[in-house]
């Protein structure tokens, strides 16, 4: 008897900081429906979650205040 295997979910590695759900909506001025279908789908990590955005072509509506604070 054959058995299906069902493919392993890998959780991914939280790189930079994370991400509240709001401050990421209102950096890149999304929705909320719209920031939490990302949220969900690639996580609350800002690197990720920033690079996916510059690759849309989306600019940051507000500045990274952590970003501006490091030398």
């Amino acid at each position: 008897m054959t058995q299906i295997r069902e493919p392993e979910r890998r959780s991914r590695i939280l790189r930079g900081r994370p991400y509240s759900l709001d401050e990421f909506a209102s950096k890149y001025g999304l929705q909320n429906d719209q920031a939490e279908s990302l949220f969900t789908r690639f996580g609350p990590s800002s690197i990720e979650l920033d690079l996916l955005m510059a690759a849309k072509r989306r600019a940051p509506v507000l500045r990274d205040a952590i970003a501006e604070e490091r030398p």
